[in-house]
Order: structure tokens, then sequence, then C-alpha cells
């Protein structure tokens, strides 16, 4: 069973504006970054897209369990069910990530704060910088 620590961000500069993605996965001694310009959304769109982008990944590389890290509240706790998913263009986005999430054993959300996701942050910005 290959477990894998994530760590994702999305960010936009405007809110909304050009987007970007983040994501560092570590499993059995390996780290891997993936990063993404994803064009012109909110930074909860861009977390959302991250989150999936992570767990697209994860499924390539075989992982079987994972544990998220993440620096936005808002879409950690909507992932737990926590809170509600008010907004119809999140719900879409919550809605594939959750399918997604049935692909693995265990998948678990953990809220971190800005200085914790340092790596896929910088990931955010290179990928919003090179477009």
């Amino acid at each position: 069973m290959k477990h894998a620590i994530i760590h994702t961000d999305g960010g936009a500069r405007g809110n909304p504006g050009p987007a970007g993605t983040g994501v560092v996965i570590e499993f059995e001694g390996h780290k891997i970054l993936f990063k993404e310009f994803i064009g012109h959304a909110t930074n909860n769109q861009a977390e959302y897209r991250a989150v999936i982008l992570a767990l697209e990944k994860a499924k390539d590389l075989e992982v079987s369990s994972i544990d998220f890290f993440m620096d936005s509240e808002l879409i950690c706790n909507q992932l737990k069910r926590i809170y509600k998913v008010k907004d119809q263009e999140l719900g879409v986005l919550f809605i594939k990530a959750w399918n997604l999430m049935q692909e693995f054993k265990k998948v678990t959300f953990r809220h971190v704060m800005r200085g914790d996701n340092k790596e896929a942050d910088r990931l955010v910005n290179e990928a919003i910088d090179e477009k």
C-alpha cells in the first residue's frame, strides 16, 4: 500500500485573474512536483483544481492513501464535509474531487498555515509567472 503526503496550493492574481496550481507529492522516498497554469479563475477555484491535479497524479502513481496539507481553510473544510459548498462553480469542482477521492482507500485533509506550504505556493507563482 503506497501512502503519499501531498501539499497543494492554488492562487489567482486579482481574484479572479490569472491562476495556477502547485502540487508536491512525497511517497516512498520520492518527491514529485507539479504546477499548472489554469487560466482565469478565482483563488478558491484554483485551490480545488490543485486538489484535482494531485488526485489525478496520485492515481497515476498508484498511491492508495493520501494525507493532504493545504492552506485554504475553506476548501479543506468543504472536502472534510464540515462546511457546505454554496457556490455552484465550486460545487462542480467539489464533485470532481469527491469522485476522484473514491479511487483511494483513505484520503485525509489538514489545514496548515501558509508558511508550512511554501513549496506548493512557490509552484503556483512559477506557473503564473511562466505564462
